[in-house]
C-alpha cells in the first residue's frame, strides 16, 4: 500500500497540471486556440493525416485527367473535337 506521502505528491501533481491546463485555456494558449488563431491569421491549420492523404490522391486524380484529356485530344481537329464535346454535352 502507498504511504500518505506519496498518493499526496501525486495529489499535488494532478492538480497542478490541471492549473496549467485551465491558465492556458484561459489565456488562450492551448492547441485548438493556437489552430484557430493561425487559420485567422491567414496562416493555414496543419492538416490532419486525412487530409494530407485525401490531398494526395486528389492530386493523383488531376494527374490521370490531364493524361485521359491528352490521349482524348491527341491527333484530332480542334474544331471536330468541340462537335463531339457539344454533341455530348446535348445526350
Amino acid at each position: 500500500m502507498m504511504s500518505g506521502g506519496v498518493v499526496a505528491i501525486i495529489i499535488v501533481a494532478i492538480v497542478t497540471s490541471m492549473i496549467v491546463r485551465l491558465v492556458r485555456i484561459w489565456v488562450g494558449d492551448d492547441r485548438a486556440t493556437r489552430r484557430v488563431r493561425r487559420a485567422q491569421a491567414g496562416q493555414p491549420a496543419l492538416p490532419s493525416p486525412r487530409e494530407q492523404e485525401l490531398q494526395r490522391e486528389v492530386e493523383d486524380l488531376r494527374e490521370r485527367i490531364h493524361v485521359l484529356e491528352r490521349i482524348a485530344t491527341d491527333g484530332r481537329r480542334p474544331q471536330a473535337l468541340a462537335e463531339e464535346i457539344d454533341r455530348l454535352r446535348d445526350n
